[in-house]
């Protein structure tokens, strides 16, 4: 299944606050469609789906995408709920989402895919490249892209940088500092119930 493209309202009205998909709060507070409002019992499988659902539209992966994060954490050792959600925090697309560089993680996507981003002074144009610690992160320098970024700073989507980040609003510059601590993982997000879901489909 491709990334989502259609309105992000209706997603996070089912499926709660998601700060990478969408800065707008929907004005209706209960599920869209005819049954919305009514309340039904969840099954264990709902539940777990439906975290998993939150991770795939907050952070714009596709399912096989996300199948892979989490094998990879797996794989890891550890605790591959933290280790799955420090992945997928780690990002290009997300830590530039992160560092108040873009209102929305598809908006940070989009600098990425369209060159106007520079890891350790080189474009990187994949959005899921994983920043590690050490890694500087800059607007390219065109005026097109400066402008474009300090536009989007205007409207951050957080207002505060992570602990792991730190940025440098003149010359727009971020910095990797480190790995991400759990606390400070914007996204309401119950992880274990995602491992479950897929611990299921084996």
């Amino acid at each position: 299944m491709s990334r989502y493209r259609g309105p992000r309202l209706r997603v996070v009205r089912r499926l709660g606050e998601l700060p990478g998909l969408s800065r707008k709060t929907p004005r209706r507070a209960y599920p869209p469609g005819q049954h919305g409002q009514a309340r039904k019992k969840r099954s264990e499988y709902a539940a777990q789906l439906e975290e998993k659902q939150k991770l795939r539209f907050n952070y714009g992966l596709s399912e096989r995408q996300l199948l892979r994060y989490v094998r990879k954490a797996r794989r890891a050792g550890g605790s591959t709920g933290q280790t799955l959600l420090q992945l997928l925090e780690m990002r290009l697309d997300n830590t530039i989402f992160r560092l108040g560089m873009a209102p929305t993680i598809p908006a940070a996507r989009q600098l990425v895919n369209h060159g106007h981003v520079l890891v350790n002074g080189r474009v990187v144009s994949i959005a899921s490249y994983q920043c590690r610690p050490g890694d500087v992160i800059q607007s390219r320098n065109r005026d097109a892209s400066r402008k474009l970024i300090e536009t989007h700073m205007q409207f951050p989507g957080l207002a505060n940088i992570p602990t792991h980040l730190e940025f440098d609003k003149n010359t727009l510059t971020g910095k990797v500092n480190g790995v991400i601590e759990r606390e400070w993982i914007a996204l309401e997000i119950n992880e274990l119930l995602v491992v479950e879901y897929y611990s299921r489909k084996g």
